[in-house]
């Protein structure tokens, strides 16, 4: 028997989840499943050029854990790119380290830690915002692990 996933940290959620090629509607493309984790994977390794073994450090994972899962993420968004399906990310068994939050009035982004609760957007004021966390079935399962990683 497989022993259970370990949950990877994410840094914070994705602004964007679903990408296909322009000019084909959706519905008529494959569609593809790059999980939370590997996109945290590539961002780590690609986008911030970090060593495998640091990136490893902040996902809280081994580092042959993480090579194995850049290597599936590559795979992944080579295919999405050469075939041009589409591409959508979520899923895993993951946590958020902070969340990322969208002001409604005003459109501002933010970054902001879970256990903060009296939020509002720090350019306009307002109060309707968007939890980007809980878009993907995150947020208090994250304050929580958050909370028993620090004991």
């Amino acid at each position: 028997m497989p022993r259970p996933v370990k949950e990877r940290l994410v840094s914070k959620p994705p602004l964007f989840s679903d990408f296909k090629p322009a000019g084909v509607q959706a519905r008529n493309l494959e569609r593809m499943d790059l999980g939370l984790d590997e996109f945290e994977a590539l961002r780590l390794a690609d986008y911030l050029n970090m060593e495998h073994a640091e990136a490893a450090r902040e996902m809280n994972i081994s580092r042959s854990t993480f090579t194995r899962l850049i290597e599936h993420a590559r795979a992944k968004i080579a295919k999405f790119l050469v075939e041009g399906n589409r591409l959508t990310i979520g899923g895993g068994s993951i946590h958020f380290d902070k969340n990322l939050l969208r002001c409604l009035s005003c459109g501002s982004i933010f970054s902001a830690d879970f256990d903060n609760s009296d939020l509002s957007c720090p350019d306009c004021g307002g109060g309707e915002l968007d939890d980007l966390a809980r878009g993907f079935g995150h947020g208090d399962c994250c304050r929580e692990s958050k909370n028993n990683s620090r004991r």
